[in-house]
């Protein structure tokens, strides 16, 4: 709650966007801001494989403070994969450099379904609950952090397929064909990232949010039918914080995601900030949306654009800025930091 004795950290300014209350100025994260276009990332990279900086708790806090101290966001994002819960329901995995997250045995049947294990997320990923813990440590109170899962969808295309896919016609034939073995496989995913996530949020983070980055290749009515439920019930049983819910390619899927949960909805960049909002409803918070190209483009286009979605934000209550994806590898830090100072600057209260 805002009181007159608020002192606007970046925790209290995204702590209170969370809360649909209004902020001294809009918070700002980025989604995959730990790493990717920050050298000291990269010279990492070059000792470490993507898991062993995930999994080696004191590696995973180096690589989640760097863009707080780089960009000055207002939150920290764990630096994870979204496949780290699936290795101890017993699934073989690797992380392929430019490719992306690689299953050993693509789940095709019924029975593979069947013989995936549920987690115990304090002791089979506790490695993960003692990185936040040491982020927690470190930043003290200045920035928030968030925690997240993969959504049993995206978690699903992965595990069917095998591998990136354009359009995962692979997974989305298996949910057709077998329905009966997608809810069940979709149920135990659900299970899984519930208690994941409480896990995270007993740890210490201020927030969740559930990455939903293949559901745009769903009709609503298919959402509805395959996937709506199983994300229901996630945000009914995440407890003791705020939640939110991003997916992309979604600007077909904002109502029936809307009706899913979250008090926070995520707007990629491929629609409209202010109509996106309208359609969620204004009782609910947005996060987002430029397209992270821009930064590409260079600063102009990057002004250009922030100043657009914070004008269609429209000093509400509620907002986060953010990307309407991740940064980019190519992202030139310096422009990050200076969008930061931007946001800051321009929603000055």
């Amino acid at each position: 709650m805002i009181s007159a004795t608020t002192t606007w950290t970046g925790e209290a300014r995204f702590c209170a966007a969370l809360g649909h209350e209004q902020p001294d100025r809009t918070p700002v994260w980025f989604m995959r801001q730990a790493g990717r276009c920050l050298a000291d990332y990269r010279k990492l990279r070059e000792r470490y494989p993507i898991l062993t900086l995930a999994k080696t708790p004191e590696l995973c806090a180096e690589v989640t403070l760097m863009p707080v101290e780089a960009f000055g966001v207002d939150a920290a994002v764990l630096f994870a994969d979204i496949m780290i819960p699936l290795e101890p329901m017993g699934v073989s995995l690797e992380i392929q450099p430019d490719v992306g997250p690689i299953i050993h045995e693509p789940i095709r049947s019924h029975a593979q379904v069947t013989a995936l294990r549920l987690v115990d997320p304090e002791a089979e990923l506790a490695f993960v609950m003692d990185a936040i813990r040491l982020v927690r440590r470190e930043l003290d109170g200045r920035q928030a952090v968030i925690g997240f899962s993969g959504s049993p969808f995206t978690l699903a295309c992965y595990l069917v397929e095998g591998r990136p896919s354009r359009d995962y016609a692979i997974a989305k034939a298996f949910m057709y064909r077998e329905p009966q073995a997608w809810h069940e496989l979709m149920d135990k995913l659900s299970s899984v990232v519930i208690a994941y996530l409480n896990a995270q949020i007993d740890a210490g983070v201020h927030v969740v949010q559930l990455f939903d980055s293949w559901v745009g290749s769903l009709s609503p009515s298919d959402y509805v039918t395959y996937v709506q439920r199983h994300v229901a019930r996630i945000f009914s049983e995440v407890r003791g914080a705020p939640t939110i819910h991003f997916g992309t390619g979604t600007a077909a899927l904002l109502e029936p995601m809307t009706v899913a949960g979250g008090d926070v909805i995520g707007v990629d960049h491929r629609q409209s900030l202010d109509r996106a909002w309208e359609r969620i409803g204004f009782d609910r918070g947005v996060q987002g949306n430029l397209d992270s190209t821009r930064l590409i483009a260079g600063w102009e286009a990057t002004a250009d654009g922030t100043r657009d979605v914070l004008r269609r934000a429209a000093n509400r209550p509620g907002h986060i800025f953010n990307l309407g994806h991740g940064v980019l590898p190519e992202t030139d830090p310096d422009l990050l930091r200076r969008l930061v100072d931007l946001v800051h600057v321009e929603s000055a209260r």
